[in-house]
């Protein structure tokens, strides 16, 4: 492990574990075997960073998130607090799956709200946001905005978070998209 991080005393380290320069890891949290954490990360109290997990650089788990073998979270996502990721779709205690786990794949700037429930086997898209509480059951498109239980889409969001209304301008840094068949891409 790198020597320019910070991990605090109350928190479990397992071996074979990579956490980048600058990043935070805060009280009461386990990161297991093989996990990589990327730079300037901050992981929030009560987090367990699952085996084998990959989390790129710039990333914020807020606290009591489990982010479990199968997840792997690109740069700039935000989990918010008490979110949740599953990684087996039909779980039993008596049939247990052999470390077969279901890929989740939250890409780059995404954002999970607070209590939001993340089905296993789906893509949470580029700059996406999941409203707080939302159950996601499927794919979420690149820059969409979903909310609700099944979450659906409800608008589009820009880069900097901003909901964008019709004309698909930005009301806060003025960037421009078009929607082309279904998707939102920047002008």
């Amino acid at each position: 492990m790198e020597d320019n991080f910070f991990v605090h005393e109350s928190s479990y380290v397992d071996e074979n574990v990579t956490i980048g320069a600058e990043t935070k890891v805060w009280h009461f949290c386990h990161i297991q075997e093989g996990a990589v954490i990327g730079k300037n990360c901050v992981i929030g109290q009560n987090v367990n960073v699952g085996n084998n997990v990959k989390i790129g650089n710039n990333v914020k788990i807020q606290n009591n998130v489990s982010v479990y073998e199968g997840v792997e979270l690109e740069d700039g996502v935000f989990c918010g607090p008490s979110c949740v990721f599953t990684n087996v779709l039909t779980p039993r205690s008596l049939f247990p799956v052999d470390k077969k786990f279901s890929k989740t794949l939250v890409k780059k700037g995404a954002s999970i709200g607070a209590n939001a429930t993340i089905i296993c086997g789906n893509t949470i898209g580029k700059n996406a946001m999941v409203a707080a509480g939302a159950v996601v059951t499927k794919n979420v498109k690149d820059y969409a905005l979903v909310a609700g239980v099944p979450a659906k889409q409800i608008s589009w969001v820009c880069e900097c978070g901003t909901i964008l209304h019709e004309n698909l301008i930005c009301s806060k840094c003025s960037k421009e998209y078009q929607e082309v068949e279904g998707k939102l891409i920047s002008k």
